[in-house]
């Protein structure tokens, strides 16, 4: 296994040693029937949670392990390896409430951190209908209304919403202001946020995606994440992590679909030897291999950086696209590989091809990722 290539310390083996095993054996033989029902097992996500596997970056100081993001990193890419979809939402389900710890108050960071050790999970509602890259473009307003704000608007393509507990849901205090009128608040399920559509993707199929409506959802004043208008801020400070932490699931994917192609190599026989003995294919499995390496490697560095405090002075950017960039490639030419026998459900590696194609559109398109490099050459 390409594991076999990548260096850890005693206790991240120990961390990705037991999310292999529930993985192997809870949530492999599911994949299949979940990624043809588009479900989410949740009872693979309990054993996880009850292994302590879920929210491991809680800080210490709330009662949290506070683990590096290099160990987070590393999870999250072993998840990705058994199923992206599966692992992102897992996942998301704690990097949901990031904007708390990183924007909110003593009280607000301590709540989040007993709910999400108590398996509470969080969804981040940013992205509405009219508003995707441009996110000044916000819709969904906050009207003060004495010591409570009512919140109204429509989200769309929020990840994990329909197993969500909270919501952390960004607003306008007033459209014209643009960047500088956007507010983040906590708002819980139970107050009447409703659960629209829910989406039928191409790929990431384990992973609910929902519309989320908010109609006149009345919170109290002290559910604010910062301050009136410095949302923008911490939702930028939370894509700094949350950006890189999402393509360690890419590189998972490139990962498995580089096993899955030298597994059938070595067995696949023509011309009187297995096929991984042909030149061609054997420097095209190298390739892959190559790729994925780097993926993993620039990923990596991008968790060096996070864990000492220094920025990531478009590194972030880069990575995004290339990670990405690298899972499409890689699970494409495992397709290849593996011939008609790829094209069938049977297989794995057109559900890889399939998972892959979300990691360049999300989380910020590469195209806007492209966007921020450019800006950066042009000052």
């Amino acid at each position: 296994m390409i594991f076999d290539y990548i260096q850890t310390t005693e206790e991240q083996k120990d961390i990705l040693d037991i999310a292999r095993q529930i993985c192997e054996k809870e949530l492999l033989p599911q994949v299949p029937e979940l990624d043809r029902t588009g479900t989410y097992p949740r009872d693979v996500a309990k054993k996880l949670f009850d292994a302590g596997l879920y929210a491991l970056e809680v800080p210490e100081q709330y009662g949290g392990m506070g683990v590096s993001h290099e160990t987070n990193f590393l999870l999250a890419e072993t998840l990705g390896y058994y199923d992206a979809g599966f692992g992102f939402t897992f996942h998301a389900g704690s990097m949901g409430a990031e904007c708390i710890f990183m924007g909110g108050t003593e009280a607000q960071k301590q709540f989040a951190a007993n709910e999400l050790l108590n398996g509470k999970t969080f969804a981040f509602c940013l992205t509405e209908p009219a508003c995707g890259s441009d996110a000044a473009s916000i819709a969904t307003t906050a009207t003060r209304e004495g010591d409570a704000y009512v919140i109204k608007g429509n989200k769309c393509f929020i990840s994990g919403a329909e197993l969500a507990d909270y919501f952390v849901v960004a607003t306008t205090i007033d459209r014209s202001l643009k960047y500088k009128g956007i507010t983040l608040f906590l708002v819980e399920k139970e107050r009447g946020v409703q659960i629209a559509k829910h989406e039928e993707k191409m790929g990431i199929r384990l992973s609910p995606t929902n519309e989320v409506v908010f109609d006149d959802i009345r919170v109290p004043a002290d559910h604010m994440i910062g301050a009136e208008g410095r949302g923008w801020g911490i939702v930028m400070r939370n894509m700094e992590v949350v950006r890189p932490t999402s393509m360690n699931f890419a590189t998972g994917i490139a990962m498995r679909a580089v096993d899955e192609a030298v597994n059938y190599a070595k067995v696949r026989t023509q011309f009187g030897q297995p096929i991984i003995r042909l030149q061609g294919l054997n420097f095209l499995l190298a390739e892959m291999l190559e790729r994925t390496m780097v993926s993993h490697g620039a990923l990596m560095n991008i968790a060096h950086l996070l864990d000492h405090g220094m920025p990531l002075n478009g590194m972030g950017s880069a990575t995004k696209i290339y990670a990405s960039q690298t899972a499409s490639w890689v699970a494409s030419k495992a397709v290849e590989v593996l011939g008609g026998y790829g094209y069938m459900r049977e297989y794995p590696v057109e559900k890889l091809m399939r998972d892959a194609k979300i990691f360049e559109i999300f989380e910020g398109t590469n195209q806007i990722q492209q966007v921020v490099l450019g800006a950066m050459l042009s000052k």
